[in-house]
C-alpha cells in the first residue's frame, strides 16, 4: 500500500509515462513543477501559452526549454480551450492548470462542444494530504468544485475518493462521512445524509469500500478519540477518505493543513472528466503542483 508521495513517484517509475498538456503554462511554479516531473520520468509535457513568457521563465529558472513541447498561444482563454481540446482529441492523458484562474479553467473543461465532461457526469475535486501526524495518506473531497453537494453528488464524490484510494493499493478503502458530530441528529442534514450513505455502504450499494457516518473529524482519524467515545467501526480512527458535507469544511481542512502544519505535502485533481485534470491553486507550492501531476499520472487510464 502506498502511504506517502515518495512511494507514488516510485510506483510511477515502473509505469509508462503519461502525456500532460498544461493550459496557459506561463508561470514559474507550473513550468518548474512540469520540468521536475519530466526529470522524474513520469510524464512528457506540452506547454500551451505565450512562448515568449515561457522562454523567459525557463531562462530565469535555468530550465532547458527544449525538454518541453511548446505551443505558442498568446491568448489565455484560447490557450485553455486549445489545451482542453488536445486532451479531448487523445493527444494528452492529463490536463494541468497553469496561471489561469480556476473558473476559466473549469469553463474550458465544462464546454459542451469541446470540453472534457462525459454525458451526465459529475465533476468533483479530489485532494490528497500527507500529514506527518497521520500514518497514511488522506483522500478528501470536495474542496473546490461542488459548493453544497446533494445526496446524489455525495455518492459520486464517494466513488472518486474510493477510486483514488484504490490507486494507492488499498483494496477496500475506509470512508468517513464527516459531520460536526458522530451523534445521529435528525436536525443536521449532514448527519442524516452521512447515515444514509453508511447504510448504502452496508448494503453494498457504494462498491468496494467501508463507509461510516456521521463521524466527527476527531473520531474519523484518531483511534484514541474513537476508543474514548466507544465507537465500534471499521472506519473510525483509521479513515483513508474523508467525505465532507460542503465546500467550506473541506476547503478549510485542506488549507489548515497547508498553512499551519509543518511537513505536510498535498495534491489535488478534478475527477470525473475524460482525463484527470490537475487543479491546484495558483498560489500552491511547486511541491504541491508536482505531487498533483503525480496523482493525475497515477489515476490516469
Amino acid at each position: 500500500m502506498i502511504t506517502n508521495f515518495d512511494q507514488v513517484f516510485e510506483e510511477l517509475r515502473s509505469k509508462t509515462k503519461k502525456r500532460m498538456i498544461a493550459a496557459w503554462a506561463v508561470d514559474n511554479h507550473t513550468i518548474t513543477a512540469a520540468s521536475m516531473a519530466i526529470a522524474k520520468g513520469i510524464v512528457d509535457v506540452t506547454l500551451v501559452g505565450d512562448k515568449d513568457k515561457i522562454e523567459e521563465v525557463c531562462k530565469a529558472e535555468k530550465i532547458d526549454s527544449s525538454i518541453f513541447t511548446i505551443i505558442d498561444n498568446k491568448d489565455e482563454l484560447k490557450s485553455i480551450a486549445q489545451a482542453v481540446g488536445m486532451v479531448r482529441d487523445g493527444e494528452g492523458d492529463i490536463l494541468m492548470k497553469g496561471l489561469c484562474s480556476t473558473d476559466k479553467y473549469m469553463r474550458g473543461i465544462l464546454n459542451k462542444e469541446r470540453g472534457l465532461l462525459p454525458p451526465k457526469a459529475v465533476l468533483s475535486h479530489v485532494a490528497v494530504v500527507e500529514n506527518p501526524n497521520y500514518h497514511k495518506l488522506i483522500v478528501l473531497g470536495d474542496m473546490a468544485v461542488i459548493p453544497a453537494p446533494d445526496f446524489k453528488q455525495k455518492q459520486a464524490i464517494c466513488k472518486y475518493l474510493v477510486n483514488t484510494a484504490k490507486s494507492f493499493g488499498i483494496a477496500k478503502p475506509k470512508v468517513a462521512a464527516i459531520a460536526a458530530t458522530e451523534q445521529m441528529l435528525d436536525g443536521m442534514p449532514a448527519c442524516v445524509e452521512a447515515a444514509m450513505l453508511a447504510k448504502m455502504g452496508d448494503r453494498g450499494q457504494l462498491g468496494g469500500c467501508f463507509i461510516d457516518g456521521p463521524l466527527a473529524l476527531d473520531v474519523a482519524i484518531n483511534a484514541e478519540a474513537a476508543g474514548i467515545k466507544k465507537l465500534n467501526s471499521e472506519v473510525a480512527g483509521d479513515a483513508d477518505c474523508l467525505l465532507f458535507p460542503n465546500i467550506e469544511s473541506a476547503n478549510v481542512f485542506y488549507k489548515v493543513n497547508s498553512m499551519l502544519c509543518l511537513g505536510v505535502r498535498q495534491a489535488a485533481i478534478v475527477a470525473g472528466a475524460m482525463a484527470p485534470c490537475v487543479l491546484s491553486s495558483r498560489a500552491d507550492s511547486i511541491d504541491t503542483k508536482l505531487n498533483s501531476i503525480a496523482l493525475a499520472a497515477l489515476t490516469a487510464k
